[in-house]
């Protein structure tokens, strides 16, 4: 009358076991930008840099490496990377290269909730007047001058570009003529 009940008690141990392995905890992301949406930690990325850990100048290879995926397009100078945040926001990212020296970086944020693409607009705003004080604001764009320092001079030009049914904002970064 034992018998019986082994095969049954060992499959009572092996889906208690295989239970408490299916069962895991996802690991929180330490936050970059705390004071600002969790989407721009994804998007921004870093604060060294201007944008996404890399400068100006930087070349191909330091690009690729800060990026977390394959570019989706290839040139001899240009990569563009797309990458999904959640259902509702998407974002690209296109590096401009001149003999293997980034000279211009654009991304542009996709948002099917426009409460969170005018929020994104306005902390963007925010974060780069912390790092580029005195921006120039007119019909719709928001320019940032950098001519400080030992860097070289570029631009940031943030633009919100909405529609009523779909955010979106451009940014582009580029070195200043």
């Amino acid at each position: 009358m034992r018998k019986p009940l082994y095969p049954l008690f060992l499959l009572l141990i092996l889906v208690v076991f295989s239970c408490s392995d299916a069962v895991k905890v996802e690991e929180n992301k330490p936050r970059i930008f705390s004071d600002y949406d969790v989407t721009l930690d994804e998007i921004i990325r870093s604060n060294v840099g201007v944008i996404r850990g890399v400068d100006l100048n930087s070349k191909a290879s330091i690009i690729t490496k800060s990026e977390t995926k394959l570019p989706t397009e290839v040139a001899p100078d240009f990569l563009y990377f797309e990458y999904q945040v959640d259902t509702n926001t998407n974002y690209s990212v296109s590096y401009s290269l001149k003999n293997d020296s980034l000279d211009e970086v654009e991304v542009q944020i996709n948002c099917k909730d426009l409460e969170l693409c005018s929020r994104l607009f306005a902390q963007l705003k925010t974060f780069y007047e912390k790092k580029l004080p005195n921006p120039i604001e007119d019909k719709g764009y928001v320019v940032y001058n950098c001519f400080e320092g030992q860097r070289k001079p570029f631009v940031v030009s943030l633009t919100d570009n909405s529609s009523p049914i779909q955010g979106m904002i451009n940014l582009v970064i580029y070195k200043d003529k």
